[in-house]
């Protein structure tokens, strides 16, 4: 089974000098979040910019010209982004789409696959039952990621203290590794896995349940 993915101005996911996940999350840049006021590292926000006619865009990969709004990377804190917030920090009127935080979770989808497919091209991701509890018995793993539709069955007996995420489901695991739907997923400690995994905790802010609004005005 094939997945279609959507389109992506900034390009595909680029094999680069990268932060470890540690770094990535904990001692990179950090920003403050035009909704919440929140200042964080720059790997858990999403980046927007305004185009020259004032639409605001996603720069996912973060590399769009322009001074860069940020938000969490959350689908409750994009959407209440997308009115005044948005264009309070840009200090000029804007235009944002109603489903900007849904094209947010497209292309975050699509970074993640791309990021998931250059670790497999690159030894550096295996995918199977069977060939991720092999890595894991050689230590070679150091992350996982577990399809959302995985039995628990199988999650138990990968048991494990490794960082996991369970993002993505299998049908979207699988066009990363050839078409064919994959539950599991190992992937080796280093630089890559440590973007990936970053990149998929930004797409959970997206399919997790929305967060009381009151949260949001306080």
């Amino acid at each position: 089974m094939s997945l279609a993915l959507p389109s992506q101005a900034q390009g595909p996911v680029q094999d680069g000098p990268v932060q470890d996940e540690t770094d990535a999350t904990a001692t990179g840049p950090r920003r403050r979040c035009v909704v919440t006021g929140e200042e964080r590292p720059r790997a858990e926000l999403v980046r927007f910019v305004v185009s020259p006619d004032g639409a605001i865009v996603p720069d996912i990969d973060g590399r769009l010209p322009g001074r860069g709004l940020w938000t969490l990377a959350r689908r409750d804190v994009v959407a209440a982004a997308t009115g005044s917030k948005f264009a309070r920090a840009a200090k000029r009127a804007v235009k944002a789409e109603p489903g900007l935080a849904d094209q947010v979770e497209k292309l975050l989808l699509r970074r993640c696959v791309e990021g998931l497919g250059l670790a497999r091209r690159a030894g550096q991701a295996v995918g199977g039952f069977e060939r991720v509890r092999e890595w894991l018995r050689q230590g070679k793993c150091g992350a996982l990621v577990l399809a959302s539709d995985a039995s628990s069955e199988g999650r138990r007996k990968l048991g494990t203290s490794l960082p996991v995420s369970g993002a993505l489901r299998s049908d979207e695991l699988g066009a990363a590794f050839g078409g064919d739907a994959v539950s599991y997923v190992g992937l080796a400690s280093g630089a890559l896995a440590g973007r990936i995994m970053a990149d998929l905790a930004r797409l959970s802010g997206f399919r997790e349940p929305a967060r009381p609004q009151a949260e949001l005005d306080s």
